[in-house]
């Protein structure tokens, strides 16, 4: 068979991985040829931008991060400047005669993807994102790196917040979801964590620093989600980005909205640090580089099986297929009511919002 590959939406640690294990999986176990498809479904409008892969071009990349092939969050084939270009996509996989195109991306490529399927593209689809927002996988690659990344920054917040008597921000990715910020938070120590699924309240997080200050403790850690947003009010939106659908809009200044704030209520000394695409980059973890080689491998018995519409997804120890329509029909949010969140109020930590008068919470048996 002759089976492409692309990479689309936003890079995560893991994608050269994958790239790697589709390519080696192919030829090793199949006897396949693999191509790729360079800069996500751009590659494929006409004329189509490709290169053959071997497993000399794959050598060393399960650690690298990026991807090889390039991806692009501005090339969906359905909508480029106002005009539908799918039939070139279309007819680019005929021209290149593939048997199967993998997709590796988030909710948006594979939505692209998804469209393509029904178009009588045989499709299978990858999931990537660090934000861990997918229902339909128990966990994507790329958010145990994202999370390593953030806890580190963390770590090193805390010696110097400590020695200047400062609270600390630190903004975390997280535009719909705050599962970066509750598990980076919970893993570095934090004090306070914001999350857009829970709006917080200005005066919760003054009275958590005021009763570190009556403990001893001279400074405080908050760490907050991109998407995260004061109670009645909504996220931090770029200004020229407020007339944009809601997809389109860059979130920008969270952490800096409510530091002021915060500061303004305490008198207190402040300091912003933004991650921003640093959680994005770098090296691979161990955790990721493994999910993404099963991912790959998964992906290309899955064309091998004629499995297309599908998405590779793992739940607990268990990899399987789930409906690419499936895979996009849902995003995966912190319950309030989660065991995790009740770990982090457990611990004392803030999530700058009124803890619920039953305690209520996920009970361990589910």
């Amino acid at each position: 068979m002759k089976i492409g590959v692309l990479t689309g939406g936003g890079d995560a640690p893991g994608l050269n991985a994958v790239v790697r294990a589709i390519v080696k999986s192919a030829i090793c176990e199949y006897g396949s040829e693999i191509v790729g498809i360079l800069n996500g479904f751009g590659g494929l409008l006409s004329p189509p931008s490709v290169r053959p892969l071997s497993l000399h071009d794959v050598r060393g990349l399960v650690a690298r991060g990026g991807t090889v092939l390039g991806t692009t969050l501005r090339a969906n084939p359905f909508a480029i400047e106002g005009k539908d270009r799918s039939k070139e996509v279309l007819d680019s996989v005929r021209w290149l005669g593939l048997d199967g195109l993998v997709v590796i991306g988030g909710q948006g490529s594979l939505t692209i993807a998804h469209r393509f399927s029904e178009k009588g593209l045989k499709v299978v689809g990858v999931p990537k994102t660090i934000d861990n927002e997918l229902a339909a996988t128990s966990v994507s690659f790329g958010f145990n790196t994202a999370v390593a990344t953030a806890s580190d920054a963390i770590d090193k917040l805390q010696t110097t917040a400590e020695s200047h008597h400062r609270v600390m921000f630190i903004e975390v990715m997280g535009r719909s979801t705050g599962w970066i910020a509750l598990a980076s938070g919970i893993s570095g120590g934090a004090d306070v964590i914001l999350i857009p699924e829970i709006p917080y309240r200005i005066e919760r997080i003054v009275e958590k620093i005021h009763e570190r200050k009556l403990q001893g403790r001279e400074y405080t850690i908050v760490v907050v989600a991109e998407g995260a947003f004061e109670e009645g009010g909504s996220p931090s939106y770029m200004g020229e980005d407020e007339r944009k659908p809601p997809e389109d809009r860059r979130l920008i200044g969270a952490a800096e909205r409510v530091a002021r704030a915060v500061g303004a209520a305490t008198g207190l000394d402040w300091r912003v640090t933004v991650l921003g695409h640093l959680q994005r980059g770098g090296v691979p973890t161990p955790h990721d580089r493994i999910l993404a080689t099963r991912f790959g491998a998964g992906a290309v018995r899955a064309v091998q099986e004629k499995a297309f519409g599908k998405m590779v997804a793992i739940d607990g120890a268990q990899m399987h297929l789930v409906p690419l329509a499936e895979a996009i029909s849902k995003v995966k949010r912190v319950s309030p009511e989660s065991e995790l969140v009740w770990t982090a109020r457990a611990l004392g930590i803030s999530l700058g919002a009124q803890v619920a008068a039953n305690g209520s919470h996920a009970s361990l048996d589910g």
